[in-house]
């Protein structure tokens, strides 16, 4: 078992920042952050493999966010440069051994889920 939270989130003009934290229960060999708005299906934004510390992250955030972590503290953050009103969502926090990195992207293959934080950005 594997708890996660998150944190961080918050509301902001377009062009702003903001750093989003998951902090887990324990280590994951792999940590994500996919997000959600309310009747569309959940997005990958990035992803983390502990050990290697190797990042993905998806087209739509590339350039403007950043996933990195903090081994010691079993901490992951997500921090967000350049925001637009389009990153308005839910962000969610998942973490699993996902091995095959061509699975990273589907939030199936996450087990660990965190409740969410709102990031809401304003033109």
């Amino acid at each position: 078992q594997v708890q996660l939270v998150e944190s961080g989130g918050g509301s902001v003009q377009a062009g702003g920042s903001l750093r989003l934290s998951c902090a887990a229960s324990r280590p994951s060999y792999c940590t994500a952050w996919f997000r959600q708005v309310p009747g569309k299906k959940r997005e990958w934004v990035a992803t983390i493999y502990t050990t290697a510390g190797t990042t993905y992250s998806s087209d739509s955030v590339k350039g403007r966010f950043t996933i990195s972590q903090d081994v010691a503290k079993n901490t992951i953050y997500l921090r967000m440069n350049s925001l637009k009103p389009e990153d308005t969502a839910v962000y969610y926090c998942a973490a699993d051994q996902v091995r095959n990195s061509a699975l990273i992207l589907d939030q199936y293959s996450y087990l660990y889920w965190g409740n969410g934080t709102q990031v809401t950005v304003s033109s």
